[in-house]
């Protein structure tokens, strides 16, 4: 029996996909041999779009040694339902919120010394201590303590202030690369850069137990970016990053996430009918068109329209005319059997080509997929919530 919650569009979240990967990226990393290289798994933007409290919990279990959000409010979703290994708030959070950063056990990002200075008043103030990573702006231009050259000499000396400051507890460095999925180079200099400030830092007197900088591309192409933690993001998910780690496929990867719609009706058109706002689809035969309830307000990208081949019993059908806000259309012409009540998966695997089509990313596809459709989730093949 269908479930009530599961007549427009959902999506189906495999938790033992996700624990292959888990596993995969692991073994991956200790390819080499050596300490195993700790975990820092990525569940901000809700997971990727694929339910951060399911996530957590379930990375949690597999042994990761650490999440990471985007904001409080994440961290704190993640507490309240019970994950209790360390979190680490990758964004700003204002100093006002200090007090929940230490209620809830958050470690913080800091990278920059004013910051500091105000998180280091306010731990003082409610008598306890803050654990923090520090960031390191090494070519991102974004957020983080400058490493450039010339820079250097005066960074050193705002790090070694923040680590004296009273309340805080400094625990590990980390920065983020720009261009791992695409320029080896620009990679390259950011990593010179970072082992650099590491080594400097540590010549300095400052050691810290967790050293990161490895996104997804740079956990599957450039092993010396592992350090001893790599934080995965959409590999976690089971997508790759770029074309070439797609190619090799390796570690292999499978996805976590499949996206569905019901077919709500199916109707024949004749030659000549026009599809959609802006009747940008005209038929050049007599169709059979499924209405599937989906559309960009789920998360679909209006960008796919005329683009977007869904598969309804295993065979891909174009979508034709303008992805609605709610809805679209499929040409099921060749499928005579097609009717409504059916499911068609909206995307899976392919999520690379697809994001081509789309003009983005694979994050951003899974990222998107609104709060409205509900995510079912699948464990040893039975469905768990």
């Amino acid at each position: 029996m269908t479930n009530k919650r599961e007549t427009r569009a959902w999506v189906d979240i495999d938790l033992d996909a996700l624990a292959h990967n888990y596993h995969a990226i692991r073994d991956w990393t200790r390819r080499e041999g050596g300490d195993p290289v700790k975990l820092l798994g990525m569940v901000k933007a809700n997971a990727y779009g694929h339910g951060a409290v399911a996530v957590g919990r379930k990375l949690q279990e597999l042994g990761a040694e650490m999440l990471a959000v985007a904001c409080l409010a994440e961290a704190v979703e993640l507490r309240q339902a019970g994950v209790t290994i360390p979190i680490l708030c990758l964004g700003q959070t204002p100093v006002e919120l200090a007090d929940d950063l230490l209620e809830y056990d958050v470690t913080q990002t800091v990278g920059d010394l004013e910051l500091g200075r105000a998180l280091s008043a306010a731990a003082q103030v409610a008598g306890k201590e803050l654990s923090i990573h520090i960031k390191l702006d090494t070519g991102m231009g974004r957020l983080g303590f400058m490493w450039r050259e010339g820079s250097q000499a005066t960074t050193v000396e705002e790090i070694k202030a923040l680590c004296a400051l009273p309340g805080l507890r400094a625990e590990g460095l980390y920065t983020h690369f720009a261009t791992a999925d695409e320029d080896v180079d620009y990679t390259e200099l950011q990593g010179r850069r970072f082992q650099e400030a590491r080594t400097t830092l540590e010549q300095a007197g400052i050691h810290l137990k967790n050293y990161h900088c490895a996104s997804s591309a740079a956990v599957l192409n450039y092993p010396w970016t592992h350090m001893n933690m790599v934080r995965p993001g959409i590999a976690l998910y089971g997508h790759y990053p770029d074309p070439a780690s797609e190619i090799r496929g390796e570690p292999r990867l499978m996805p976590v996430m499949t996206l569905k719609a019901r077919v709500t009706s199916v109707r024949t058109m004749p030659v000549g009918a026009k599809l959609g706002y802006g009747c940008t689809a005209t038929l050049t035969r007599e169709s059979r068109i499924a209405v599937l309830s989906i559309g960009y307000a789920d998360g679909l990208p209006r960008s796919l329209s005329n683009k977007l081949q869904v598969k309804l019993h295993g065979t891909p059908c174009p979508i034709l005319g303008r992805i609605c806000m709610d809805m679209c259309m499929a040409d099921v012409t060749a499928l005579p059997q097609v009717k409504a009540g059916d499911t068609a998966v909206v995307y899976d695997r392919d999520l690379n080509r697809i994001a081509e089509l789309a003009g983005t990313i694979t994050d951003e596809l899974v990222c998107r997929v609104s709060g409205r459709v509900p995510r079912v989730y699948w464990e040893n093949g039975t469905r768990i919530v």
